[in-house]
């Protein structure tokens, strides 16, 4: 299986771990995927480096490192990087504070810090940001590229901040507009309409058509525009990047703010692609460092900063990209383009590279992003973010973001729900959550509304009980007691208040001794434990209290199911056991409702189909199999089963029909003197009556076969027959393997 996957997604440097013969094989997929990202890659790079007004060169020799540096020492198999629009505010910035040449040394500067990230190995704990806060980032960057591009669409120039963007857009709306506006409008407008298109058209990048489109309108009409300006072949490598001059604190700021965002958006693109290639994760430490390596060497030859940008790096997947050869090869076109295609460069309007940047950033206002925020409850992080970037800064952003984050946070931490739920003359006290110092004058307020003299239940299931909390609860039962009431304490998991009434907080979950979860524990082990102290508890009939424990916790979680089922049954497994009261199906297979049509006997016995003597498993067998249509029928025995041992001579006397229906067991009773003994995890059992069991489950599972239904769904395809065996002692579930005349752990590899 490792083989395989190195095969389709390499997993290290290009011609260190693949033989020639798979560098070929993969390059069939690379070669068209890259030409695609190559074709995507070119009006975004000239884009990013026009919207931060960076010369539109520096955004392709950005495009050519990235994805030659970053993808031959990073991490990532599958990722581009190059010039990315979440770093255009950041750049333009920079680029005013300290000019072009300075920023191409905090470039490189933030290169070196990107290094240390991944030496340090910090990647993973960049982790811990919440991605509420990324999307909010990055949706004020589109925003902030938005209300700035817009205004170059519309025939003007931007304004210095994104306020006084959106005071000036109304009257650059309807002020004149001229052939700028016209080419820009066009590009955005061919930009949304590609998506329509039908698949065939859609082969071509929208990127690459709509600037296309909007560059021959433009030649066509004979516009005069401003458009493209590259110089005559590439720069001399003489390029010597500047050390900014100016405050220092100024300086670090620029630094940080590149390595963290180029940081940030370059483990999300690796993490997002991640989850859908096959094979081995990203390691993320060693894909800063190939980021900052890719930086260090973008800005010492005066190129944009680089990231692992996701709209490249979805479209290398989505194009077929099988190793890193194809970000590889999509530079050596970029870099072929700017050699001899210059020319036909140089006719791209500025509109439209405008254009394409509104649409880029709108984009990054990703809506699927922000309802998956609001399931998580996170809109506040996300607003504060979003907010904070557009208003002042992309850092003051972040750290509201992680302010409100926080807060958040704790307020989920600490405080609790309580309330009061009235039941006739008995109340019910619920507090749910962690209760604190924080949560007691709430949980005052509510106490203080129930009724004096009457029986309280106090409901707590908390995650943490404080010493204020504690002492706050002690004391109203004391008090609510002496009135004459009657306090009865319901609490669900760890006992934090388990011996309130002596005073004793049981602090640490290690001094408790473990709790099954009431929902899955046998009632009498979960109701003996509720009576342990009979001082601080109340006690009720079993059944009673089991239904009403089931209708308070379990019902509201699986209300949805059974609203589901509620106008006919569709079970996949017809499960055939014995009525002994320690064998629990759904419990030991992991199943809820709707999922098993059960049929319980002594002794899960199913009767020859020639028997006359009962139809009723029979008619359960006719029905789960002809009409249900069930997939799967198994036969569970299990250990130390009363029907085995009265089969071999120790039957209770005087129960007539019991001894009735122990006759359908004598056939299993010759299997296991005709054949040998079977074997559970290739060990003879110990007990006589045990080994009949599994002789038995066999047995049954012949006498399914002479049902007439059953041999024609077997016939048909549709029907598997399944031997299984519980030890009630060990809580072990075995699975019998027929070739192998034994019966194997469940915790094995399952075979289809």
């Amino acid at each position: 299986m490792i083989d395989i996957v190195g095969d389709e997604h390499d997993t290290g440097p290009p011609g260190r771990r693949n033989p020639a013969s798979t560098l070929l094989k993969n390059l069939r997929h690379d070669l068209p995927a890259s030409v695609v990202v190559f074709l995507v890659a070119v009006p975004l790079s000239l884009g990013v480096a026009h919207a931060a007004g960076a010369p539109l060169l520096a955004g392709l020799i950005s495009a050519v490192v990235g994805g030659i540096v970053a993808s031959l020492f990073g991490a990532s198999v599958l990722q581009v990087s190059g010039p990315s629009a979440a770093l255009t505010i950041v750049i333009a910035e920079t680029i005013a504070t300290f000019g072009w040449a300075a920023t191409c040394a905090i470039t490189a500067a933030a290169g070196v810090v990107q290094i240390l990230f991944g030496v340090c190995r910090v990647a993973r704990a960049s982790l811990v940001i919440s991605p509420a806060i990324v999307h909010g980032l990055l949706a004020g960057i589109g925003l902030i590229l938005v209300l700035g591009q817009l205004h170059v669409v519309l025939g003007g120039t931007p304004r210095s901040s994104a306020i006084e963007n959106v005071l000036a857009l109304p009257g650059r709306i309807v002020g004149h507009h001229d052939q700028a506006a016209l080419i820009g409008v066009v590009t955005v407008g061919v930009l949304l309409a590609w998506t329509r298109m039908p698949r065939s058209v859609r082969r071509v990048p929208g990127p690459l058509a709509a600037v296309a489109l909007a560059t021959g309108l433009s030649v066509a009409a004979g516009m005069d525009l401003p458009r493209v300006d590259l110089p005559n072949g590439l720069p001399g490598l003489g390029f010597v990047p500047e050390a900014p001059s100016g405050s220092w604190a100024a300086i670090i700021a620029a630094v940080l703010s590149i390595a963290l965002i180029a940081s940030l958006e370059s483990l999300l693109s690796a993490v997002a692609i991640d989850k859908l290639r096959d094979g081995r994760r990203t390691d993320l430490d060693r894909e800063l460092i190939g980021q900052g390596l890719a930086n260090a060497a973008s800005g010492s030859l005066g190129g944009f900063p680089v990231t692992g940008v996701v709209v490249r790096t979805m479209t290398n997947f989505e194009a077929g990209a099988r190793t890193r050869m194809s970000a590889i090869l999509h530079s050596v076109w970029i870099l072929g383009c700017c050699l001899f295609l210059a020319g036909a460069l140089r006719l791209i309007p500025l509109a439209a590279l405008a254009g394409l940047l509104v649409y880029v950033g709108a984009k990054l206002v990703n809506l699927t992003n922000l309802r998956e925020v609001r399931r998580h409850g996170d809109v506040p992080v996300y607003l504060a973010t979003l907010l904070g970037a557009v208003a002042v800064n992309l850092l003051t952003g972040v750290a509201a973001g992680i302010v409100v984050a926080l807060a958040l946070m704790l307020r989920r931490m600490l405080f609790s729900g309580i309330h009061v739920e009235r039941d006739g003359p008995r109340s019910r006290v619920v507090i749910e959550g962690a209760l604190t110092f924080l949560s007691v004058p709430r949980l005052t307020t509510v106490l203080t509304q129930v009724p004096e003299g009457s029986e309280v239940t106090l409901e707590l299931c908390v995650d943490y009980l404080d010493h204020a909390a504690f002492d706050c609860l002690r004391g109203w039962q004391r008090a609510y007691e002496r009135a004459g009431g009657t306090v009865i304490v319901d609490e669900i998991g760890h006992p934090w208040f388990g011996r309130g009434k002596a005073g004793v907080p049981t602090v640490r979950r290690g001094v408790a001794s473990r709790v099954v979860p009431r929902w899955l524990a046998p009632w009498s082990q979960w109701q003996a434990e509720h009576l342990e102290l009979p001082s601080q508890r109340g006690g009720s009939v079993p059944l009673c209290r089991g239904a009403s424990e089931f209708q308070r916790r379990t019902a509201p979680l699986l209300r949805s199911t059974w609203d589901g089922l509620a106008n006919g049954q569709r079970p996949h497994t017809l499960f055939v056991t014995c009525g002994d009261a320690r064998i629990v199906p759904n419990l030991i297979t992991t199943s809820g409702p709707g999922d098993l049509f059960t049929v319980r006997n002594i002794g899960n016995l199913v009767p020859h189909a020639s028997a006359e003597a009962d139809f009723s498993v029979g008619a359960a067998i006719e029905y789960a199999v002809g009409l249900l249509r069930v997939r799967e029928v198994v036969v569970c025995g299990h250990s130390g089963c009363g029907a085995m041992k009265a089969l071999l001579g120790d039957a209770p006397t005087g129960l007539v029909h019991l001894g009735g229906w122990l006759r359908h067991g004598e056939a299993t009773l010759r299997r296991r003197g005709s054949e040998g003994p079977l074997l559970l995890d290739g060990a003879r059992p110990r007990h006589e009556a045990d080994l009949l069991a599994l002789h038995n489950v066999v047995q049954q599972l012949e006498n399914l076969r002479s049902y007439p239904v059953v041999e024609a769904a077997l016939a048909r395809g549709e029907l598997r027959l399944t031997g299984m065996y519980f030890d009630v002692g060990k809580a072990n579930v075995y699975l019998l393997d027929e070739a192998l005349r034994s019966f194997t752990s469940a915790a094995a590899p399952v075979k289809s």
